[in-house]
Formats: structure tokens, sequence, C-alpha cells
């Protein structure tokens, strides 16, 4: 199900750069200096349009993407957090079970697993 939506909304998005890429082929420059554009040592020419807006796209989806993921910082650590107090949980359980079920006649037994008076 998860492969059939992923393939929706890739062939959603197929259908609108398609055109966007052929509607903007013409070629621009990139002036990287806002006081004077015309430096030739800060221009990038010739660079076609809809590679620029592409590039666009995918820094806002990877600025986003880290932007999303620093913000959830805090419940990757609870989630660490609540792992480890979980192992050990079980860990300390396997032992309890692995006592009991091994009759040792010096550790305590739980409460429900002592013998009935007859």
């Amino acid at each position: 199900m998860t492969r059939l939506v992923k393939n929706i909304i890739l062939f959603a998005v197929a259908i609108v750069m398609i055109p966007l890429s052929v509607a903007n082929r013409h070629t621009v420059s990139i002036a990287l200096n806002p006081f004077d554009p015309q430096d030739p040592r800060l221009t990038i020419p010739d660079v076609p349009l809809f590679w620029v807006i592409f590039a666009a796209l995918g820094v806002g989806v990877v600025l986003g993407g880290i932007g999303a993921w620093a913000k959830q910082g805090k419940w990757r650590k609870e989630a660490r957090m609540k792992r480890r107090e979980a192992a050990k949980w079980h860990r300390e359980a396997d032992h309890l079970r692995e006592l009991t079920e091994a009759g040792d006649p010096n550790q305590p037994r739980l409460p429900g697993n002592s013998p009935r008076a007859a």
C-alpha cells in the first residue's frame, strides 16, 4: 500500500515538473554579488532556469528535513531512554523467571508462585 501511494505521489510530481522544465528552458545568469551584479567573478553564466528552480526546491526540502529532524530530537531521546528502560526490565524479568524455574531454595519465591499449603 505504501508503495502505491509513493508511486502516485511521484507520478503527480512528474506531471508538474516536466511541463515546468520544458517551459523554462531559457538560460539565465546567477549573480552572487548583490552590490555589483555584473561582476564576472561571482556570476554563474548560462544556467537553465529550470535547474535553478529545481535546485531551490531541493535545498528547501533538505533544509525542511533538517529542521524537522532537529525539532524531533527530544522525542528520539525519550524513545532511546524508554527502550533502555524496557530492556532493563526485560532482563530483570528473565533473570527472575530463570530463578523461579530453577527452584533455587536460597532465593525468595514470587508471591504468585509459592506452593500452597494443603
